[in-house]
């Protein structure tokens, strides 16, 4: 049943340049000293000792090759967020080595790494590809380049990076919106927001008002309330309103200092990295997509440098660990301006967090030190607000356009926001998919503020009001082809609401079906746990030498939809389980059985030697998008015994509202084409009940020649099971 409403705007931005080349990363390296380096990640034992910066940029040196390319692996800067999936990127990278040889680099995630390959003359290497192409190297779904370089002997250097991609120009120019006042510094704050409880604590930074403040800090025995003992925050001091003063050499301008007399400490050799924070707050919520414009001036009177985070409506109530990265303050003025983009972990910020004793590490407290912040800016791309539908039809070739997307007009009648797409008696007007969003105005600012509807689409229901919430870049995909009316009820806190679909003409829509039953007992006889080494790669162990525990993915079942899954399809899947001994297995995303695309899909599923019924109501990741998922992947070697794993009674299907009804069985009702099992380690998945060996070979004899395991890990020369040396397969025992 819809709901009624106070209409509150859920605004989102995302702002993408007018023109076409969108530039997402650019870095020049040889600018870079390791205090002002801005990386994604870096494992200090890792890949650190072999990092440094010259007049070059980025040198990489090592003089003994690694096994495993893996095991140096790091992120160089900060990655693309809030990728667009339906983008074709650009990765431009400037390298030169000493000796000519394969460097790895890929977008975090990919299941089909890119090799640079390094000459001993500078050159500019560019690679393409869109992240709807699970084919394509080096793009998957994490914007972060990852560089792989452990068999890597020598030295090489990377001068510049960039990260481009291609947007449809918009319509309209670009106009910056400034939402924050006092910036500057020069207006002394009001007195409600100086206002302290018995104890000394301000009692208004939780309050409704709060977000007036544009500057807030807190230091360690001045604001009152210290930490415990034990390093419980319960205790902890409370944001104020940033002080104010005169600068120092310019009485006339006016700027917000912080002043760090101590930091707290947990313990001897930790220091708590917030124990002194300064924040630029906007007066409102950030949703995932946002752009940003950043700018402020900044220095210290001792040189060092910070880390940032992402805080909500409330200074130091945490979101998320990445903010705009580390910023290292000077003795000197210094001007931040960038454009940054709230990701999906970042959306529902509010503010910049300054954590200004960055240095977890220290076994003493830093020295005190003035951190000093003046013209603070906080800019968001103005748009228009409301509501407003866009559409396309997949199979005739009418495409999305954004800017000319339909507004939603307020019915008193039926307390909802209402629109019709397409025009009737026209067929060529007829759609099949829509985004519905409450920003228009810019392609990419449209995109990032959709919603996403949870339930199942009729063609003539009008009680079937869905609920939804926010969902970037969500593509509704409608039951059938035609003239759609689309109205949507927002609640009344603006969180979420209820969205209803009529259709007014078209093709009709496909008719629900008996779900099926697939009867076929398979059986995974797993074996004991390879005894290979682990050596740690982060969370990826690769086997090296005896003496080990192996690997979780040594024994496999795998369940294979007909079809590859589109994000947010929801689909129930259900079956009968037992083992020959109780045993945990996890599970994770697929596309073909094997290739790996997300660490999560259906969690544990544990055994025990009765038979149990399992159900659950599965929604495709959004991290399987345009991945080509199919396949649920069982890793059923996370006992290191062997053990007898019994599976049958299969149903998948997609949800539907009827119960033993579906659109779309995923899975056959016979055979077992859909069933895929791994029993060893070095063994390949293959369909159940048939054989996945081909060639048997007695190789007992030593040899140099490098070899490597089906996953494409190199691997010692004693292993055992299947291996791939010189392009072909071997069964080695």
């Amino acid at each position: 049943m819809k709901k009624i409403f106070t209409l509150i705007a859920l605004l989102a931005f995302f702002l993408g340049a007018k023109a076409e080349e969108v530039v997402d990363v650019e870095v020049d390296l040889t600018t870079v000293t390791a205090d002002t380096w801005q990386h994604g990640w870096v494992d200090e034992n890792n890949a650190l000792p072999y990092l440094s910066f010259d007049s070059d940029g980025l040198h990489f040196h090592n003089e003994e090759a690694k096994s495993l390319r893996y095991e140096i692996q790091f992120q160089p800067f900060p990655g693309v967020s809030n990728l667009d999936n339906d983008a074709s990127y650009t990765i431009t990278i400037k390298i030169k080595g000493s000796v000519a040889g394969g460097v790895d680099a890929f977008f975090s995630g990919s299941s089909a790494p890119g090799t640079m390959n390094v000459t001993t003359d500078w050159q500019t290497l560019t690679f393409e590809g869109c992240m709807n192409n699970p084919n394509d190297q080096y793009f998957a779904n994490s914007g972060s380049i990852l560089i792989q370089c452990g068999d890597y002997v020598g030295d090489w250097w990377i001068s510049y990076v960039k990260i481009t991609h291609e947007e449809k120009e918009s319509s309209r120019p670009v106009e910056w919106l400034q939402l924050i006042t006092n910036g500057d510094a020069e207006t002394a704050w009001p007195e409600w927001s100086l206002e302290k409880n018995d104890e000394g604590i301000n009692v208004n930074w939780r309050g409704d008002r709060a977000p007036e403040i544009c500057a807030w800090d807190l230091t360690m025995g001045t604001n009152s309330g210290d930490t415990g003992a034990d390093g419980s925050l319960d205790g902890r001091a409370r944001p104020y309103p940033a002080t104010i003063e005169a600068e120092e050499g310019n009485e006339s301008n006016h700027v917000f200092a912080v002043h760090v007399e101590q930091i707290d400490k947990i313990d001897d050799d930790n220091s708590i990295q917030w124990s002194n924070q300064f924040w630029i707050q906007a007066p409102k919520e950030m949703k995932a997509g946002t752009k940003v414009h950043l700018k402020f001036r900044y220095k210290a009177e001792k040189a060092c440098k910070t880390n940032t985070q992402i805080h909500k409506q409330h200074p130091s109530d945490y979101l998320h660990y990445v903010g705009i990265g580390d910023v290292s303050f000077t003795t000197d003025w210094q001007e931040f301006d960038q454009t940054v983009t709230f990701s999906d972990a970042q959306g529902g910020g509010w503010s910049v967090a300054f954590n200004l004793c960055a240095d977890s590490s220290v076994d003493t407290p830093q020295e005190p030190n003035v951190f000093y912040f003046d013209d603070l800016s906080w800019e968001v791309m103005k748009l228009d607000e409301g509501w407003f539908v866009a559409s396309s039809n997949t199979a005739t070739g009418i495409e999305y356009d954004y800017d000319n997307a339909t507004e939603l007009v307020y019915d008193a009648g039926e307390e909802a926001y209402t629109a019709t797409v397409g025009t009737k008696g026209k067929k060529d007007t007829w759609v099949n998919e829509l985004m519905i969003s409450t920003v228009r105005g810019e392609n990419a600012a449209f995109k990032g503020a959709t919603i996403k509807p949870t339930g199942t689409i009729k063609t003539d229901d009008p009680n079937n009001w869905l609920d939804y919430t926010a969902g970037s870049q969500y593509k509704i995909k409608l039951p059938a082809a035609g003239v759609w009316q689309v109205s949507v009820a927002p609640n009344e806190n603006g969180n979420g609401g209820q969205v209803l679909f009529l259709q007014v003409e078209g093709d009709a829509a496909k008719e629900a079906i008996a779900v099926v039953t697939n009867t076929t007992e398979v059986v995974v006889n797993g074996l004991e746990r390879d005894d290979l080494s682990d050596t740690a790669q982060g969370d990826n162990p690769q086997r090296e030498e005896e003496g080990g525990a192996g690997e979780t993915w040594d024994n496999q079942f795998f369940i294979v939809a007909n079809r590859a899954l589109e994000a947010g399809e929801v689909t129930v899947l259900k079956f009968k389980y037992k083992a020959s001994k109780e045993a945990k297995t996890t599970t994770q995303c697929h596309g073909e059985p094997g290739g790996y695309i997300h660490w999560g899909a259906i969690g544990d599923v544990n055994f025990t030697t009765d038979w149990q019924d399992f159900e659950k109501e599965f929604t495709i990741p959004n991290e399987c998008d345009g991945k080509g998922m199919k396949t649920i992947a069982f890793n059923m070697a996370e006992i290191k015994e062997a053990c007898d794993y019994e599976l049958k009674d299969f149903q998948w299907y997609l949800k539907y509202d009827e119960e033993g009804k579906t659109l779309e069985n995923l899975i056959n009702e016979t055979g077992s084409d859909n069933f895929y099992v791994k029993e060893g380690a070095g063994t390949t998945p293959h369909v159940f009940g048939e054989s996945g060996i081909n060639t048997v070979v007695n190789n007992g004899k030593k040899t140099s020649t490098a070899i490597y395991n089906l996953a494409g890990q190199r691997v010692s020369k004693d292993y055992k099971g299947i291996v791939v040396k010189e392009g072909k397969k071997y069964i080695v025992k």
